[in-house]
């Protein structure tokens, strides 16, 4: 499994500022960054450290106050409005520490929902939502609402809907955050098989434990990376032979 060697993400020279009253906020601080397809990267660091905004950024779901970003060579800020949503739709797979499931739609409706917004014909919807259902062990699950699931249960249909799709990226937001070690390994094991099918991960996380399930990581502090460097799964594939960049 040689990962290809085509970059996904490209930034360069990547600062946010956030202005509040009289006060500016630097959550970014001239960050550059590149990710290859099949990629996956872990982004560490203290909190108020600038993770999640670099994910938002990474998530086209916020637009950085200087430098450029690049997603598959086109520049992100040439973009607009619809032109993000299209992307964010289509390419990108979100996975967050809320779960951020509705409370009144079904399993089946929660995961199936973002493939409504590309005018999906009914039948392969529901194809795709069982798949990705039973990829994450939820299946017999599809008639449930939210508040019926454990915490474990609610994160692996959030991580259904992520995946439904079929994104190009995936981007993970404290995945394990609200969830217990047994849960949390469990999840962590999800993200490492869709990693060797071929998808390209980007995961915020404070917990060094999980961060070691990354080929890489990238160590945020105060808005700057000040250290990137490969975990125990790229020396695991060195060590039978494989080439990571």
């Amino acid at each position: 499994m040689e990962p290809a060697s085509k970059p996904l993400i490209r930034l360069e020279g990547v600062s946010k500022v956030f202005y509040t009253d009289d006060v500016e906020t630097h959550a970014l601080a001239n960050v550059h960054l590149e990710v290859r397809e099949g990629e996956y990267l872990a982004i560490a660091g203290p909190s108020g450290g600038g993770k999640t905004t670099l994910l938002s950024i990474l998530g086209l779901l916020d637009s950085p106050t200087a430098g450029e970003y690049q997603l598959s060579g086109h520049p992100v800020a040439r973009l607009t409005a619809a032109q993000r949503a299209h992307i964010r739709n289509r390419e990108i797979g979100f996975i967050f520490q809320a779960f951020n499931l509705i409370g009144d739609l079904s399993v089946h409706e929660n995961v199936e929902l973002p493939l409504t917004y590309r005018k999906m014909p009914a039948a392969e919807r529901k194809q795709r939502v069982l798949e990705a259902l039973e990829r994450v062990g939820m299946a017999h699950r599809v008639n449930h609402y939210p508040s019926q699931l454990s915490g474990g249960q609610q994160q692996r249909v959030a991580v259904a809907r992520a995946i439904a799709g079929k994104p190009s990226l995936l981007l993970a937001d404290e995945p394990t955050g609200n969830l217990d070690s047994v849960n949390g390994e469990a999840v962590m094991g999800l993200l490492r098989e869709l990693h060797q099918e071929g998808a390209t991960i980007c995961m915020v996380t404070h917990d060094p434990r999980y961060a070691e399930h990354a080929e890489r990581t990238v160590h945020l502090f105060d808005g700057q990376i000040v250290r990137d460097d490969r975990g125990e799964a790229a020396a695991e594939l060195e060590r039978h032979g494989f080439e990571v960049p």
